[in-house]
């Protein structure tokens, strides 16, 4: 039996404390959140122990932490955790910092403790049965991606300031999911981000509608679409052409009913957010944690694949500032320098 450390007690924080609680081999025993009153109540609800950050890295005991805490916090746990000894998994990104984010990743490795990264959508089933699907060579060469990624309504302006931004903090996971169905990271990305839902979150300095076009040394293009705001739910779809075929994966709807009369055809929404699109996906994303630190095996989702994210937020950001397609090599090397 694992006993964790769960790092953050926010939304997040109480989907992962569910996750760890429901698996057979993981035992949620403490949690610690810069507001007191939410780690208690969390604690409480799953009969662990309220402590510090500091002290459940600290303790022998615990064998792995969650790190579920503000963006801005993320590398210092990564490293304070596996310079510890414990197996981490921390939520997206790694970093709002790319050059911090890759000295976190050295850091971490060089104490050879396991990390993963909380891509949780390479866990959904779907997304999971197409990427198997292509990788079986189903639809031959993959020449096309598509990933739509709408969610119902926009995050506070409060939020939004801190959050480094849509490219950052809500197309990563979409970056993510190219590199993993496609394996490849792309030369060149193109974005255009405008603020038309709130002209606040313009004044901020960040954008809520925006459409990000990749491009690969084989040829292939991916596109990415966000908007901070679809009001008929939670819009969640990937479509892939290959030479041979096409595969889909399709929203999930509150059910399946389609009601069909001379009026016309209707069916029901998608679901509203994120915690019932992918509860599933949190689920099986811990249980592959588990099971990794168990065996002792490589994580499935590792700071390598973060850090590529991370740098394809970058270039989406400069390239959407500056008007100009950016190389990804123009954002990695200066770095790596």
């Amino acid at each position: 039996m694992l006993k964790i450390g769960l790092l953050g007690a926010g939304r997040i924080g109480r989907v992962h404390a569910r996750a760890i609680s429901e698996h057979s081999k993981s035992q949620l025993a403490a949690v610690s959140d810069a507001v007191s009153e939410a780690a208690e109540s969390l604690a409480g609800e799953y009969q662990a122990e309220t402590r510090s950050s500091e002290d459940i890295i600290a303790d022998s005991s615990i064998d792995a932490v969650l790190i579920a805490t503000p963006t801005d916090t993320h590398s210092d746990l990564i490293e304070a955790a596996t310079r510890a000894g414990k197996a981490v998994l921390c939520e997206k990104p790694v970093d709002l910092d790319l050059e911090r984010a890759i000295a976190c990743q050295q850091i971490a490795s060089d104490t050879g403790q396991p990390v993963m990264v909380g891509f949780n959508r390479r866990f959904d089933p779907n997304f999971a049965a197409m990427k198997a699907s292509f990788d079986a060579n189903e639809i031959g060469k993959a020449e096309l991606l598509s990933i739509t990624s709408f969610d119902p309504a926009p995050p506070s302006v409060s939020y939004v300031k801190v959050s480094g931004g849509l490219f950052r903090d809500m197309m990563i996971h979409d970056f993510d999911m190219a590199n993993y169905l496609l394996g490849q990271l792309p030369i060149a990305v193109s974005a255009v981000g405008t603020s038309v839902i709130d002209p606040e979150i313009g004044q901020a300095g960040d954008v809520d509608t925006a459409v990000v076009t990749m491009t690969y040394s084989d040829g292939r293009i991916a596109v990415i679409k966000n908007s901070r705001r679809a009001v008929y739910g939670y819009d969640q779809r990937v479509e892939l052409l290959g030479s041979e075929g096409l595969l889909q994966a399709q929203n999930i709807l509150e059910n399946s009913v389609v009601k069909s009369t001379a009026d016309g055809v209707v069916g029901a929404k998608p679901t509203y957010f994120f915690l019932e699109r992918y509860m599933n996906a949190y689920r099986a994303e811990w249980s592959a944690f588990v099971d990794a630190v168990e065996a002792g095996s490589d994580m499935p989702v590792t700071l390598e694949d973060g850090v590529a994210a991370l740098a394809m937020a970058e270039a989406a950001t400069r390239s959407a500032q500056s008007g100009r397609p950016v190389l990804l090599d123009e954002v990695l090397k200066p770095v790596a320098k």
